[in-house]
């Protein structure tokens, strides 16, 4: 994996700028710009609760809301099927007749946390290591995920394991199960994880159609990029790459998207990355104005 060019890579080092420990005020790019921890805690945290809270205003309330969800998988699946990739149900049936079902508890609680551990820790780990990096891939993340926003709110897209649910979610609510045949099991009701969509604390905060993009696929490819450049041994940079193209085996395995959802989070995660390169050369270019503009008045030493 190659990241892209950008004026704001460092060269690899194993802590600060200087190669020890960043300095007490937070780290400083190579703009001299201090990147303050809480102030990033409080962007992140600010970002994310209103990011939630948006994305939980369109899908899964209203009448029509699985009916449309509904169609729209369907109008998916005729796509896969067109080009011969509806591949999903067997993929999950071939998966499922493994010894003892592939421990597909593990998968469920993969799906449940490592998007948020992962992405959190290659944060962490890029400000402290790479503060010049730092700004660029931070906001290609909230870029990206702003960007979604887009996709749950005018495409409500029900998951695959909900074809055959008869979940007040599931395309067979109040019928038999896989009333439509669609043959895709929800690995999370029938075997258990970390939560279960069906809770009613968790349905009533969730967006059940979220599905388009997948932003399991977009964060997870965004650590990728961000941590390859942190490392230099070659099983991790493996281990690395492994962690997107794993991610989406999960979340088709469990039954939590189709491979086209994975497909938009590739492209949410591109034009995050092609927003945060404008906006990072439109800051910086600001910030070495300024200092110019100091530079030019101040008294001679």
């Amino acid at each position: 994996m190659s990241e892209p060019a950008s004026e704001t890579e460092i060269e690899i080092a194993p802590a600060g700028d200087d190669g020890g420990p960043p300095a007490a005020d937070g780290p400083r790019t190579a703009l001299g710009r201090h990147l303050r921890w809480w102030r990033e805690v409080l962007y992140v945290l600010a970002f994310y609760l209103v990011y939630s809270w948006v994305r939980n205003q369109f899908g899964s309330a209203g009448d029509d809301a699985a009916r449309i969800a509904y169609e729209h998988a369907r109008d998916i699946i005729r796509v896969q099927d067109a080009m011969g990739l509806w591949f999903e149900p067997e993929l999950q049936r071939w998966y499922l007749d493994l010894p003892a079902m592939g421990l597909i508890r593990v998968w469920n609680i993969y799906y449940g946390t490592a998007h948020f551990v992962v992405t959190a820790g290659a944060l962490i780990w890029l400000y402290r290591r790479q503060p010049d990096r730092y700004s660029v891939w931070r906001t290609t993340l909230a870029a990206m995920t702003a960007l979604a926003l887009i996709g749950f709110a005018s495409y409500s897209l029900m998951p695959p394991r909900l074809l055959g649910s008869t979940s007040q979610y599931g395309a067979c609510y109040q019928q038999e199960p896989d009333c439509r045949g669609e043959s895709i099991v929800d690995t999370l009701a029938v075997h258990g994880g970390w939560l279960s969509f069906d809770d009613d604390e968790v349905a009533t905060v969730s967006n059940q159609y979220a599905a388009m993009p997948s932003m399991h696929t977009g964060w997870s490819t965004w650590s990728a990029f961000v941590m390859w450049g942190l490392v230099r041994r070659r099983w991790l940079r493996a281990l690395i790459v492994a962690y997107p193209l794993a991610t989406v085996f999960c979340i088709m395995i469990t039954g939590n998207h189709f491979w086209l959802d994975a497909v938009g989070g590739l492209a949410a995660f591109g034009a995050g990355y092609a927003v945060a390169r404008v906006v990072t050369a439109w800051s910086e270019g600001r910030l070495e104005r300024r200092e110019a503009r100091r530079a030019a008045v101040a008294p001679p030493a």
